[in-house]
């Protein structure tokens, strides 16, 4: 292992001087007629956090899969350290020094910390010798960057934050002096995020230098250096980010202005349109995801659910949704009881209830990807009379003119009815499947995640769609991990931990700081104790 460069970060004046770590000049990449990238040039200066943000289809990810050797771009150089360099594949960027940190973890769950780490960079056919030679580096490791982690504990026994710690850490373990993050927070508590910057922190004070794929324009403002700019397969600009400001990014991302806070009016809550006692579910592994909820949703009001990913909030929203049974409780719509055995029940009894479902996951539950967006738009009321044209056949006639008419509403792009939900950029793909639901004019909507991986613009717009859903007097239920969304978007927030209500907030009575300690399962901390909460979540 190389050591470490312990020079401060570079003055811009000193970065002048200096050969920038990576220099993209002119990459461009077509899949098909869809050009990803347009004659891209980038330079990121070493000892630096270079943010890149922009719109779901901008072409960020491509140009990250080009430098990590995912694909090969059609035209353009890659400079690493000022050397024109050939990176065919992911092995030949990590040999470049490259590192990258994935959204979705790319570990073996039943492994160890150790076992992953040395996963892939097994030196000799001995694996004894590698696994020593790797824990003595990761307690180095661990001291230089705080990244302390159990090199023998089970990933799959890890909290998120920690198995993102090991992610790092096997770039490191790599060598690697450039690392790429792509949205390295999405499924973090504050205080994991608040850990997370300081690591970086740390990695840039020790001369590595990072690239932040992030659409949180907060962070952006928090921890970089300097931010590029994407719009349309283009590179819009590059600029230092104490020279700009989260407005100005949002209208160079869009091309418009953006309205970065939800507008609304205080709610006007009505009658109990959704009560939840006492709802327990138990999986089939025999672990309770869900322990004795109890929740009360009016018309008018948005209540949203704030907490770290696979607190039971999925269970949650399954069982209100139809899709799996619950072990006990009560659910009444409209002071009407309905049955959650799962006997009587399904999606589609639920929507004749006047309930709909924006799933969390779009891809597996809420589109069949290889389907047309006409055919997805329609999935779960396609037995509407209305597209009926007779009693064994669909009017896909009237199904299709349907479509287009909510993608016109819904600025769905590109504005075809015949392309392949897969062949959509995430924003426009979760555009179908709220479009689907909330043009049913639903009693009860279920939203979960409804902005994950969507660009600011349409983030803007799904705000208002479940605004205006409010506002016409119905009752939903919000699940998000972003707390600034919770906070902007729900009436009142209730917090879930290890599948029981933590406790309930108005957001003008409250703060991240509080709900994150209330997502760690912290309930009599006072205002403040980040360690306490540190040592809750990390141990």
């Amino acid at each position: 292992m190389t050591a470490p460069v312990t020079a401060p970060s570079p003055s811009p004046t000193e970065s002048r001087a200096t050969a920038p770590a990576i220099e993209l000049k002119g990459i461009s990449k077509s899949f098909g007629p869809v050009q990803a990238n347009k004659d891209i040039s980038i330079r990121v200066m070493p000892g630096t956090i270079h943010g890149i943000i922009g719109e779901n289809g901008a072409g960020k990810s491509t140009l990250m899969s080009i430098l990590y050797g995912f694909y090969k771009a059609d035209a353009g150089e890659i400079f690493i350290n000022g050397h024109k360099t050939e990176i065919p594949d992911s092995q030949a960027a990590i040999a470049a020094g490259i590192g990258m940190v994935f959204q979705h973890f790319k570990l073996v769950k039943n492994f160890t910390v150790l076992e992953n780490i040395v996963l892939g960079a097994e030196e000799g056919r001995l694996l004894r010798p590698s696994l020593k030679k790797a824990r003595g580096v990761l307690k180095q490791l661990a001291e230089e960057y705080e990244l302390n982690v159990d090199p023998d504990a089970l990933i799959e026994d890890l909290s998120v934050g920690h198995q993102q710690r090991v992610e790092i850490l096997k770039a490191l373990y790599r060598q690697a002096d450039i690392l790429i993050l792509d949205e390295p927070t999405g499924v973090l508590t504050p205080a994991e995020a608040d850990h997370l910057f300081r690591i970086l922190n740390n990695l840039r004070a020790e001369g590595k230098t990072i690239i932040l794929i992030t659409h949180k324009l907060r962070e952006i403002m928090e921890i970089t250096d300097s931010v590029s700019v994407m719009r349309r397969g283009e590179m819009t600009d590059t600029v230092s980010t104490s020279g700009t400001n989260p407005e100005q990014l949002a209208e160079m991302m869009v091309g418009r202005k953006v309205l970065l806070r939800v507008d609304k009016t205080p709610a006007n809550p009505g009658e109990k349109f959704l009560e939840i006692e006492g709802l327990r579910v138990v999986d089939d592994a025999g672990v309770e995801r869900l322990k004795g909820i109890g929740l009360t949703i009016r018309a008018g009001e948005i209540l949203g659910i704030a907490g770290v990913s696979g607190n039971g909030q999925s269970e949650l929203l399954e069982v209100l949704g139809g899709m799996i049974p619950a072990t006990s409780g009560t659910v009444r719509v409209r002071g009407e009881e309905i049955d959650i055995t799962g006997k009587h029940s399904d999606g589609q009894s639920r929507r004749a209830r006047g309930i709909a479902h924006v799933p969390e996951d779009r891809q597996h539950e809420g589109l069949i990807m290889d389907f047309h967006a006409w055919e997805n738009i329609c999935f779960g009321y396609h037995h509407d009379p209305k597209f009926q044209a007779n009693r064994f056949l669909m009017d896909n006639e009237a199904l299709r003119k349907d479509t287009e008419a909510k993608i016109e509403r819904f600025d769905i792009r590109p504005p075809n009815c015949w392309t392949a939900a897969k062949n959509f950029s995430g924003g426009n793909q979760q555009k179908i499947v709220v479009a689907r639901e909330i043009e049913r004019n639903p009693d009860i909507l279920l939203v979960g995640q409804p902005t994950r991986g969507v660009d600011i613009g349409a983030i803007e717009f799904i705000h208002k769609q479940i605004v205006a859903l409010r506002d016409a007097g119905k009752a939903i239920l919000l699940v998000s991990v972003e707390l600034d969304e919770i906070m902007s978007l729900s009436d009142r927030i209730a917090v879930m931990f290890d599948g029981q209500i933590m406790g309930e907030r108005l957001p003008a009575d409250t703060n991240e700081r509080e709900l994150g300690l209330l997502m760690a399962g912290v309930t009599d901390a006072p205002t403040g104790a980040a360690p306490a909460l540190e040592e809750t979540i990390h141990g």
